[in-house]
């Protein structure tokens, strides 16, 4: 089968991204012919992951080409001309690619998958500035609400307008959590089946070593929560010295990170490790005893409690979005409350000061891990899509 993936961004930036390559590589493994189509943007000089590029760009042109691109139209045609796919797999979109290449998608079995919130929400958090949830259909409301500036609100409902129209092209929307899917579903678009995202099955973590460590992967920005876990963190030290904390990643808040650190007098047990290669986050996890997710927001998934949980490490991570699906409260490690410090100290301290504990979560989430989030089980789970698809195009279904 001929699958064409059509993604933003071809560059192994995010979980997302991870996610996509995955699915292309195991789908070449199993005999399909398999390709990505995406654009330039956010490369900064490596090598592109696509098959089939169009422009794009993170400059500040970059809301006027995520909402009118006339290249991509340009670029996907002549790639469809000549690829001639079976069934086409649209992912991260809105973000670079605009809605003027879903009049292209009409005429093939087409999937959306959904991994955020970017079909119902112009910052693709649907999350307000105080932090608070959005419940209001995406519109004028962005604009006072201030999530998007004048100079961008034009060109933004300009694109919900044209994808709004146009999303129909889509014979299946599929999103990686059940979270998702209902917020999808209740504006409108759906009706919306589920696939959680796979991650590559390895080897258990060692038995656990002192120090008590937590870790924590992602990007350094408010929305993660990372001055929470300090502060957590910071708790926990009174009562376990010995404990370490290490912070990859980075981003825009790590300088107002660090300063919250050493205002906290944590510095000697905190080390931030900076940008990680996802391939060396493997050896990260083979030391810690648990892994935090503090994320403010709702995560439409949460792809690192997964990861962690695949080594066979416990997770602590906040009781909102997709993570509550993952994370199974006091068994493969604890839920907490999105924003407060206290319950999320207290959780940290329990797997740090009982290493018999965190080594029997451990094992719970590396077996629920096997059972609900490898790779393989996520790849079956869309070739049973394409075929369905496919099936119903060859009979003239939708």
């Amino acid at each position: 089968m001929r699958i064409l993936l059509i993604n933003d961004y071809a560059s192994l930036d995010g979980g997302a991204e991870i996610a996509l390559f995955a699915l292309r590589d195991g789908l070449r493994a199993r005999g399909h012919d398999a390709r990505l189509f995406a654009t330039t943007a956010g490369l900064n000089g490596a090598g592109s992951h696509a098959d089939y590029r169009c422009f794009g760009t993170k400059s500040s042109f970059r809301t006027l080409v995520q909402s009118v691109n006339p290249t991509a139209y340009w670029a996907l045609k002549r790639t469809l001309e000549k690829f001639k796919p079976d069934v086409i797999h649209v992912s991260l979109f809105l973000t670079q690619l605009s809605p003027l290449i879903l009049p292209l998608l009409q005429q093939y079995p087409a999937l959306y998958n959904a991994v955020w919130y970017r079909a119902i929400c112009p910052t693709g958090t649907k999350c307000l500035p105080d932090g608070r949830d959005c419940e209001r259909r995406a519109g004028v409301i962005c604009l006072h609400s201030g999530c998007i500036s004048w100079r961008d609100a034009p060109p933004i409902m300009l694109q919900f307008a044209l994808w709004r129209r146009w999303q129909g092209a889509f014979r299946r929307v599929v999103a990686n959590s059940l979270w998702v899917a209902d917020r999808l579903e209740a504006e409108g678009l759906g009706p919306v089946s589920v696939i959680r995202h796979g991650v590559p099955i390895r080897e258990a973590r060692p038995k656990l070593q002192s120090p008590p460590t937590v870790l924590f992967v992602g990007r350094l920005v408010q929305v993660k929560g990372v001055d929470l876990l300090l502060r957590a963190f910071a708790l926990v030290l009174k009562h376990i010295p010995e404990a370490r904390l290490l912070i990859a990643g980075d981003g825009p808040e790590r300088t107002s990170l660090t300063e919250l650190a050493r205002n906290l007098e944590i510095g000697e047990a905190l080390v931030f490790l900076g940008h990680v290669p996802h391939a060396a986050v493997d050896r990260l996890l083979d030391a810690a005893w648990v892994q935090s997710v503090p994320s403010r927001w709702a995560e439409p998934f949460g792809i690192v409690a997964a990861e962690a949980m695949m080594a066979g490490v416990a997770v602590i991570a906040s009781r909102s979005g997709g993570l509550t699906e993952i994370v199974r409260d006091a068994d493969t490690g604890f839920l907490t409350t999105p924003g407060e410090v206290a319950p999320l100290a207290n959780a940290l301290a329990r797997l740090l000061g009982d290493r018999e504990l965190a080594e029997r979560m451990g094992g719970s989430a590396r077996q629920r891990a096997l059972a609900e989030f490898g790779e393989p089980l996520y790849i079956e789970r869309f070739v049973a899509q394409y075929e369905q698809m496919f099936a119903g195009s060859e009979n003239g279904k939708s």
